[in-house]
Formats: C-alpha cells, structure tokens, sequence
C-alpha cells in the first residue's frame, strides 16, 4: 500500500468511526424511547432540548481521540509495510547488499517480514557472488583478448575512430582524443569533450556529405566482390585543420535468428585519421621557395643575355668572338629550358598539391549520375564511358561541380536532361564531359559560372569550378557540337594506371585476421522516432550542474562553475566530463564561499559565461540534460539567451522529481539524501563536477525502477515527473 492509498484508507477509517457513532446514538435513543411511556418521553424531551448541543462536542471529542489513536497505533503499521516496499525496491536494483531496518512502530509481523527479506537479499548475494565468480572464470580470455586490443589501440600512432552507420562513436583512442584536444577552439577545460565522445556524432567535425559519398563508394565496391574495400578523403575542419581521413567498412553480421545481411549491409565504419595541416604548409612552403629560386635565377639568365649581346659590339678576333658567342648563345638557352620547365613544374605542384585518390571511372559517372538527380532534379543519362579508365580525382569536389552546373543549366536555361560522358585523351588524361542540348551558353556566361563559389540548394562551397580543376591540375572549358545542336562542358583530368577491380576476381581465402575483440555494440540498431519514444536506457545523457554567487538569478546572481558528464549505452562516461570555472564579473559573496570553496582568485582571469556556454552547449549537444533540481540550473542557462545567443531546449529530466515519483513516502528528496538510499558515495559535494557525478549515479540507480513502474520512455518520464508536487518550484 503507497502513501496515497494509506491516507485514503484512514479517511474512510474516520469517516465510518462518524457514522458508525451516530447510528450508535440513534439506536440507544431508540431503544430508550420503547421503554418510556408517553408522559417520560415527554419529560426527557423537554429536559434534553436544551442542552442537546453538547452532544455535538462530545462528537467531535471522539472523533478526535479516535483519529489520535489510529495515527499513533494504526499508521505505523500501514506506512510501514509502504517504506519496507520502497526499500526493497531499492536493494532489487542495487548492486550491493544493505540489511534492512524494521520501520518502527510497524508492529511484530512487520519486523519478522523485515528479518526474512534480510534472509532472502543475503541468498540473492551469495548466489550474485557465486554467478560472478562463475562468470570471471568463464571471461578471462575476453578479458586478455580485450586488454590486447586495449594496448594495441593505445600505441598506435594514428588516430582511429569507430562509428555507428548513423555516425554514433562507438570507440575512439588516446590518439584520437588528443587529435580531437587540439581541433578544440574552446576556451575551456573540457579537453576537446564537445568534439568527441562516445554516444558523441563525428558528424560534428566531419562534414555529413563526405562521410555519406565514402560510405557509398565502399557499397559500390562490396557489390563487386571487393574483400577490403575502403575510401579516402581530405577534409578542412571548423578551425582550420587539414584531416586527411582513410575510412574502412564494419560490415554487418546476421544474428542467431535474422537473415543474412545484403552484400553491401554494413553495422558501421572505421576511420583513421591524420592532421597533414603541418605538412602540406611546410610542402606548400618548399614550393614555394623552389618557385621563387627559379623566378630569380630566370632574372639572372635574362642579365646574362643582355652581357652576351653587349659582347657582340666589343673588340675581339671574329672568329673567336663567334666560337664564344655560339657557346654562350647555345648553353644560355638550355639553361633557360630547364629552369622554365622546372618552374612550371613547381606551378604545377602547388595547384595540385591537394591529395587526389584513385578511382574507377564507372563509379564516378554512378555517382555523378544518382546526385544530379537526387540533388537538381534533373534527368541524367550516360552517353558514353570507357569502362576500363582509372581517374585520380577529389571525388567529392569534382561531383560538386557536376551538380552545380547541372543545377544552373536547370535553373538558368530550363534544361531537363543531362548527359555524362567519359573518355580517354591521352595516356595521361581523360575527358570528363556534362552535355546537354538546346541553347548555348555565352564566353560571359560560362567565365562567371567556373569562378564563382559554388552553391546548391543548403550546400554551399567556398570552391569554385576553377578551384575544383586547378586542384587536379586539369582544364575546364565550353564547346559547342553544332551537328547535334548540342553543348558540353569538359573537363581534362589526370588518368591514374589500371588496377584489378577491387580484387574481385581473387579467390577468396579464410581472413586470418585475429580478433581481439567481439563488437557487440553494433547489435543495438538506432531507433528512427522522437525522442519522447525512446527508451530511456537507449538515450545519450549530460548530467550537469552548476555553482553559482547565490540562488537569486533574477537578482543578478552568476554561474561561477559548470561540471558535467556524459551517460551513454547505459554507462556513465567519467573521462568524457566537462568542468570549468567561469569569471561572473562580480564579487562573490563571503557567505557563499564557504559552501561551493569557490574564492574571487580562483574566477579571476578565468573565460566568462558567454565563452564558456557555447561550448557547454556543443558538448550537450544531441543529448537529454539531467539535473537535480534541474529548474535551478536551468533558469541561470535561460536568463543567459538574449546575451549569448545559446538555447539550451533539449529535453531535461530532473532526479528531484523523479526520486518523488519513485519514493513518494521518503521525507527527504535532497541529493545526499536519494545517494544514501543508494549506497553512492558523494565525492565533492557543492563542487559542480562532483554533485554532476553524484546525480549521474542516481539517475543510473532510477532507470530500472522508473522501469518497475511501467515508465520506459523519455515522454513518460517527463509526463509522470511533471505529476509531482516539486514541479511547481518556480526561480
């Protein structure tokens, strides 16, 4: 029986100790009233009339010395039973065994329930021990196999990165997690958190599009019979660093009782990644150098030249004169052919300095031919295409300008079809053409179209076509077929050598590849609806709080500190945590110092909220916010909007309210109070990070038994939460 059951049952007990009194009344003065004859009645009627109100106090007396002994005999014992409940519900969910205390004044059954409830939780962790012990004995070549992983992953030299099909990291290693510490823009402690973490998406440094066109050209391999297809790209981050990116498939695995995957199916991707921003400054620099010797040394020739000539008019045998001259004549110009080829020889190299990959022309016209028409709407059709060419290309640039053309013709001239053509120039370039018939395009036109920045729809590039052909060391340029009253747009690129088509024709052989470890992550497949209908366990969490100057935020107090830290898979992620101190631009009161340890020193020179909220928010991002007594903190981050542009409108779930729908006959809903019902010790009390860590614990503690009471999903929790009394706190 809950509290709310119990308190009705005892209005019922005092309404029907009421009733049961006045039907009591009436039936004596019944029976009173048979045993007089008319004259007594009379003679008791007159007497009683008037003093018959003092029967109403006598009433109320009862009642009240009967509700007084029904508080202090019979609620013990209907609480009791309720607090024995929600206690027991807290050791089923807990990891460790706690013996538990009869409440008191519940009576003697209560108390012999509570010594056999003891009796069973001491059964249940024998037999938990005994499962683990079982279960450690049984693990320990998991465990080696994962410890190698463990170590291989920590000293490689590159940086890698597992990802979901949707882009979810799944693992990442120390490498990566520096790598991803200096991308960080952030003037913050949070050591490049709002970049990477697991739960985190890479589409956050990443670009959506390139990750989707790699993924689809390693489906397009698999197709073929490819064994160990992978995909390259070169990428500019928000902050300006160059990643050069080698991306490799996790192809999907059937379970005990699912179908066989599709060839092309995959569960996931790897990538392995390199800053080459050093590198190619310090190539683009050697260029450049090597660029301005051969600009200098061509001075040098042309002053050389003009000694020769002065020669002629000097003094000299002629014949000797001629003999030297001829000399002098024939090396001059040698020299002068050599420096002039390895100057553009250097030209060259700068333009195309960008790393290129090779790729099989069949799958770029594919691919050009699927986003012309997904991206512009526009009907494309191969005319022609060698199937044996090989290309070296920027694959992702090069589609970009295709679509963009495309998109204008469409836009500017009413085009509806589009043709592609692929053909061999020489032994060292292709032709790459975009046909299309009706009206031709003006020398104006076609200038303004190559340099200006290309944009499609949302996507927008600061590249433009000349850019895109400049980076492959090609041409671009506009023709007419007059005959076929067509036109096209060519483009010459470098032809790379033929290889075998992804090993399709190998045989194939047993993969010999040790496993260090069984991914099991992939199984859980990513649930395509709103949030409010995913299960709580499945969600991705930022615990955070914050200290703060006082508890008036509409009164001018500040944030001094934000601590966070993320729940993903279920886990609480403590090395992905975030925890800063803010500078609140005024003084912090001396009272308050005493509570938080937080002294005007120690804010001093620290980031102010404005830069420090935009990267809180980036590191929430795509994640439920969790707060105990979430109204608090979330006041401070909202008074905050108009001045720092930052809108926090995740959802937000607050373990006040939930420990409130959870233990409703608990006196205390305060955080020391819920993590001492749960065995969790509170490590840095009133220190942001630390009570983040304490409430993350808690909300762990609080998904099974939100669970036991039918709540599995974000929406129910945050319908059920809204039920209690403490939602009405208002800041």
């Amino acid at each position: 029986m809950n509290a709310q059951r119990a308190r009705r049952w005892l209005m019922r007990c005092l309404a029907g100790a009421a009733l049961a009194q006045l039907v009591w009344l009436a039936f004596a003065g019944g029976l009173l009233g048979l045993t007089l004859s008319g004259a007594e009645r009379a003679s008791l009627v007159e007497l009683i009339g008037a003093s018959w109100l003092l029967l109403v106090p006598a009433l109320l007396l009862g009642l009240v010395l009967l509700g007084g002994a029904l508080l202090r005999w019979v609620w013990p014992r209907v609480a009791g039973p309720a607090r024995l409940t929600e206690a027991l519900l807290v050791q089923a969910g807990s990891s460790q065994q706690r013996e538990l205390e009869a409440p008191a004044g519940a009576g003697a059954e209560v108390a012999e329930l509570t010594a056999a409830i003891n009796v069973l939780l001491a059964q249940r962790t024998a037999l938990r021990a005994d499962i683990a012990a079982q279960v450690a004995a049984a693990s320990r070549s998991v465990e080696l196999e994962r410890s190698q992983l463990a170590a291989l992953m920590a000293e490689l030299t590159q940086s890698v990165v597992v990802c979901k099909l949707d882009g979810r990291v799944l693992l990442y290693n120390n490498r990566a997690r520096l790598q991803f510490r200096a991308l960080s823009s952030a003037p913050t402690l949070a050591d490049g958190a709002e970049l990477l973490g697991l739960g985190r998406s890479i589409h956050a440094v990443l670009d959506r599009q390139l990750i989707a066109h790699a993924l689809e050209r390693i489906q397009q391999r698999l197709l073929r019979g490819a064994e160990s297809p992978s995909a390259q790209f070169l990428t500019v981050t928000r902050s300006g660093q160059l990643l050069r990116v080698q991306m490799a498939p996790v192809r999907a695995v059937a379970g005990a009782s699912e179908v066989a995957p599709a060839p092309d199916a995959l569960a996931g991707f790897v990538l392995m990644l390199d800053n080459v921003t050093r590198d190619y400054e310090q190539d683009n620099l050697r260029d450049q150098l090597v660029h301005g010797l051969t600009e200098g040394q061509r001075g040098s020739l042309a002053n050389l030249q003009m000694a020769v000539e002065m020669l002629d008019e000097a003094e000299l045998d002629e014949a000797l004169r001629q003999r030297f001259l001829g000399v002098i004549r024939d090396e001059t110009r040698a020299m002068a052919e050599r420096i002039t080829s390895s100057a553009g020889q250097a030209t060259a190299g700068i333009k195309t300095r960008w790393p290129l990959e090779e790729m099989l022309g069949t799958d770029l016209i594919a691919a050009a031919q699927r986003r012309i028409e997904a991206q512009t709407g526009l009907r494309a059709v191969v005319d022609a295409v060698d199937p044996g060419l090989w290309l070296k290309v920027d694959s992702y640039s090069l589609l970009l300008a295709l679509n963009y053309l495309s998109a204008r013709l469409g836009d500017e001239f009413e085009t509806r079809q589009v043709l592609l053509r692929l053909q061999a120039a020489s032994a060292v370039h292709v032709h790459l053409d975009l046909i299309w018939a009706g009206q031709a395009l003006s020398t104006e036109t076609v200038m303004s179209w190559e340099l200006d920045a290309m944009r499609l729809a949302e996507q927008t590039s600061p590249l433009s076509v000349r850019d895109v052909v400049e980076r492959h060391g090609g041409e671009f340029w506009f023709e007419r077929e007059r005959v076929r009253h067509r036109a096209f747009f060519r483009f010459l690129l470098p032809q790379a050598a033929p290889q075998e088509a992804d090993q399709a024709t190998r045989p194939k052989q047993n993969d010999s590849r040790p496993e260090f470890y069984d991914f099991d992550l992939f199984q859980a497949s990513e649930q395509n609806h709103a949030l409010d209908d995913r299960r709580l366990i499945d969600l991705a969490y930022t615990v955070f709080d914050t200290e703060t100057t006082g508890l008036d935020p509409r009164g001018g107090d500040e944030i001094i500190q934000i601590g966070a830290t993320r729940i993903s898979g279920g886990k609480l992620r403590r090395q992905e945590s975030f925890d800063q101190l803010v500078d609140p631009r005024r003084g912090i009161p001396a009272a308050t110092i005493p509570i938080h340890g937080i002294t005007p020193a120690m804010v001093a020179g620290k980031p102010t909220l404005d830069q420090v909220l935009p990267a809180f928010h980036a590191y929430a991002q795509d994640t439920v916010l969790v707060a105990h007594n979430a109204a608090f903190d979330m006041r401070f981050l909202q008074l905050k909007q108009a001045s720092t542009g930052v809108v926090f409108d995740q959802p937000v779930l607050d373990t006040l309210l939930l420990s409130a729908l959870i233990h409703p006959n608990q006196e205390s809903h305060r955080l020391e109070a819920i993590a001492e019902r749960f065995d969790i010790p509170v490590v840095g009390r009133h220190t942001a990070l630390g009570d983040a860590l304490a409430t993350a614990d808690v909300f762990l503690r609080m998904i099974p038994l939100l669970q036991g009471l039918g709540i599995e999903t974000l929406g129910q929790a945050r319908t059920a939460a809204q039920q209690s009394y403490y939602a009405r706190l208002k800041y």
